[in-house]
């Protein structure tokens, strides 16, 4: 009996992980639909604070918004706050100039800057099967992005940025996720992304939204704040070895909405380096899952 409501809360925790990740991918449809109405700053900031008022009713029951400030490693956590600030505001740049399967392909180059930052930082010892995996991918993202065939944009390098600080935002949550409190990670990088992206938006120069560009960028917030608050029940019920491969998910989720709203159709050479790129992500997490038994970033989306 008991056996049998484990493996059903499993199943409801991988449903709504993949439904958190459906969720993020339609989130970025929105700033991407909202491209070229405002300043990435103006749109950082109104998306962050969409969020922000939809998250602040959401909470552990011994955890406290107003308490956020409250932490045991404060250089860490800022540390954490300016690199997912940073994702973000690269994020809405990436999704608003380039196709989206492009992007995620690039921005799943992340586990590449893990394993560099695991061996420069944490000084791990890295294997063959995870190195294998890390040149997959990137072998991946060439078929899909081919440089030297094709114009390459600052959105890809862009893209490319938020794989790097995603990389090491996981590596300061594998050092923050024991001692500081969810509302405490959160709520430092929002107020990060609210302080930047609002200094930004003034420096650039603040313009007014037409109605349609404004509800997109509310309900992208709206759409990352319930990812996040999806992804923290699916890991209440699943652990996080089960729910990290559903990310892949948004490689299938960005060719189905780029190609269906936005006529991005990627060509057969990129469909086979995306599912490329899906495989090596997959196999790196089955590696840790093996190798550890659980995974160690057990935060899910790393860009708010």
């Amino acid at each position: 009996m008991a056996r049998s409501y484990a493996v059903s809360a499993m199943k409801n925790g991988v449903l709504l992980a993949l439904l958190a990740y459906a969720t993020f991918s339609w989130g970025d449809a929105c700033i991407k639909a909202s491209r070229g109405g405002m300043s990435v700053f103006q749109t950082g900031f109104l998306v962050t604070l969409a969020a922000a008022i939809f998250l602040y009713f959401v909470h552990g029951p011994e955890e406290r918004w107003r308490d956020f400030w409250r932490t045991k490693r404060p250089w860490m956590v800022q540390a954490r706050a300016l690199s997912g600030c940073g994702a973000g505001i690269l994020g809405v740049y990436a999704f608003t100039t380039i196709p989206m399967a492009e992007a995620y392909s690039l921005i799943f180059l992340s586990p590449f800057f893990v394993t560099i930052l695991s061996i420069l930082i944490l000084k791990e010892q890295i294997g063959p099967w995870r190195w294998g995996a890390v040149i997959a991918g990137f072998a991946g993202v060439l078929l899909v992005v081919r440089p030297g065939f094709r114009e390459l944009s600052t959105g890809h390098l862009a893209a490319l940025g938020i794989a790097f600080l995603a990389g090491t935002t996981v590596i300061l949550l594998r050092s923050l996720s024991q001692s500081e409190k969810r509302t405490t990670i959160l709520g430092v990088m929002i107020l990060y992304a609210l302080i930047i992206n609002g200094i930004g938006a003034v420096i650039s120069g603040i313009t007014m939204p037409s109605g349609r560009d404004l509800a997109l960028v509310l309900a992208a917030g709206a759409f990352s704040a319930m990812g996040q608050v999806l992804m923290l029940k699916a890991m209440k019920l699943a652990p996080a070895n089960q729910v990290a491969p559903t990310q892949y998910s948004q490689i299938a989720w960005a060719a189905a909405i780029g190609a269906a709203l936005f006529g991005e159709r990627p060509d057969a050479l990129a469909i086979v380096g995306l599912v490329i790129v899906t495989m090596a992500g997959l196999l790196t997490v089955l590696r840790e899952q093996w190798k550890f038994g659980t995974l160690r970033n057990p935060w899910g989306r790393n860009r708010l």
